[in-house]
């Protein structure tokens, strides 16, 4: 009896070795698989994203007008401080938007709206790497600018500087002499396209603020309701009533920001009126669903379509009407298929390289933003435990969305045929030659307006690094030349960054979304 019961014994004990030896097998190959699929395991930090998010992060820094406070650049220094002086504003704040001087306001807006964007869905992931404080330090420098911009109700400056006088110099910020005009829309010249788009700012900026600074989030939330309601009540384009923004920033309607700006408002007042925007005749004059477009700062219908999709991912925190909500989930949905490779829907628009390629000016714009939102809406499927994504007969998973994201992401940080970063300053291999005046002039140097071109046609390198630029991108063909003077490629914006930052701060690690933006 006793030799029995050893041997059930030992029995025993090899069965639960066996056990344990399968369940670490099948662990191991879940990490395992995990790993090859995103390059990290669940809650650990990516280096190569995490390094690639402090670099993004530091071209606002060199973007900055006006008094410059805990300056990180050495070449850059206080630039542009009357700016709307002489009519009794002070617009020296906020983003020069490109390689030039000049403050447009409605890219400028979209940069702060998708920076806010960013840091609400992944706040817990820019921590990680000690990015958090820093892109919301630079998007208060923007929506600081944003506030004094709007000094009455139903009067907005959305320009300083004139870019024809502007771009007939080649000169440092810190230095320029030319005048700074400013150019306003108001009731006699609506802008509701650039109104609407600074409402959509400072309302989500507003949701970023609230916990840490609730007076400052207050006096966002105030400005964007009243701008809202100024874009609502005089309704036309700014390229309309100004008809020479159109030769840089020209706005193809002002549908999309209406409905942008209202989702945003709903978000951060929770008033079911703006839902109403956007779910009546608004959304179905402009929202033009189940049709995929290609988000950028002049068309967001797309962010707006996947924004909204979080209400029928994680439901109403309220009683709101969501009559026509499902729309912009299926419009959503129809935008992923679009971008997924494999999906029977997938756009053609790709170079042989991987890219998502849309335009040659900006080339990286769409993918970067494209890749922004697949990796949102894949992690509200994560966080909603939504499993499937359908693409008419073929069924994906939020995995296959993180990829493609990855992929765009990847091709930007040097894993494209040129084998070189256009994130300048990451890697070994970046442009040199960025079109960016102030990364081309020596900061020692003494140049005005017209003496300073010399700097824009010598062949030697940037003396100053661009770091964090985004560059224009590639051609269709994969292709990219260094050459200062190909502002189509090789110069960035602030805008691009702001997309950028968000794709990069999705990827640093894995860990699920709010539910709500509280």
């Amino acid at each position: 009896m006793g030799k029995m019961s050893e041997r059930r014994k030992s029995g025993g004990y090899f069965g639960w070795f066996i056990v344990m030896v399968v369940l670490g097998v099948v662990a191991f190959a879940v990490v395992f698989t995990y790993k090859k699929k995103f390059g990290y395991l669940p809650g650990t930090v990516s280096s190569k994203y995490g390094g690639a998010l402090k670099v993004a992060m530091q071209f606002f820094d060199i973007q900055k007008s006006g008094k410059l406070v805990h300056n990180k650049i050495p070449w850059r220094g206080n630039s542009a401080l009357d700016d709307g002086k002489h009519a009794h504003v002070d617009l020296s704040k906020g983003m020069y938007d490109a390689g030039d001087h000049m403050k447009f306001g409605f890219p400028m807006a979209f940069t702060a709206t998708v920076l806010s964007w960013a840091i609400l869905e992944y706040s817990v992931q820019m921590n990680a790497v000690n990015q958090l404080q820093p892109a919301k330090e630079s998007l208060k420098w923007i929506t600081d600018y944003l506030i004094n911009a709007h000094p009455e109700h139903n009067v907005l400056y959305i320009q300083v500087g004139d870019p024809v006088a502007d771009h007939k110099c080649w000169d440092r910020p810190e230095d320029m002499t030319e005048k700074r005009p400013l150019t306003m829309v108001n009731s006699s010249k609506p802008g509701s396209d650039v109104a609407a788009e600074t409402a959509a700012a400072l309302a989500a900026a507003s949701l970023v603020f609230k916990s840490s600074n609730a007076t400052y989030s207050s006096v966002l939330l105030r400005h964007a309701q009243d701008l809202f309601a100024f874009a609502d009540e005089y309704r036309g384009s700014y390229s309309k009533s100004i008809p020479q923004v159109r030769a840089y920033y020209d706005s193809t309607g002002y549908g999309d920001e209406i409905l942008w700006a209202a989702s945003w408002l709903y978000y951060a007042t929770k008033d079911s009126t703006y839902l109403d925007v956007v779910t009546g005749k608004d959304g179905e004059r402009y929202a033009n669903w189940g049709t995929p477009s290609w988000f950028s700062w002049d068309d967001k219908l797309p962010g707006t379509h996947v924004l909204l999709s979080r209400i029928s991912f994680f439901g109403l925190d309220d009683d709101a009407n969501t009559e026509n909500l499902n729309e912009y989930r299926r419009t959503a949905e129809a935008i992923m298929c679009n971008l997924l490779p494999n999906s029977p829907s997938a756009s053609l628009s790709r170079t042989e390289g991987g890219l998502i390629w849309v335009n040659k000016w900006h080339a990286l714009q769409q993918p970067v933003a494209s890749a922004f939102l697949a990796l949102v809406f894949s992690d509200y499927m994560l966080t909603s435990e939504t499993s499937k994504l359908e693409c008419d007969e073929e069924s994906f998973s939020p995995s296959d969305l993180r990829k493609f994201a990855k992929s765009q992401a990847d091709y930007v940080l040097g894993d494209n045929p040129m084998k070189m970063s256009y994130l300048v300053g990451y890697g070994s291999k970046y442009p040199k030659y960025v079109h960016h005046r102030g990364a081309s002039i020596p900061a020692d140097a003494k140049t005005g307006c017209k003496d300073g071109w010399k700097w824009l046609k010598s062949r030697k390198p940037n003396p100053n690094v661009a770091t964090g630029a985004l560059v224009g991108g590639p051609s269709k063909h994969d292709e990219y030349i260094d050459s200062r003077n190909n502002s189509m490629q090789g110069e960035p914006s602030t805008y691009n960054s702001a997309v950028l930052v968000g794709l990069l701060s999705g990827l640093v690690t894995y860990s699920s979304v709010p539910k709500f933006f509280l």
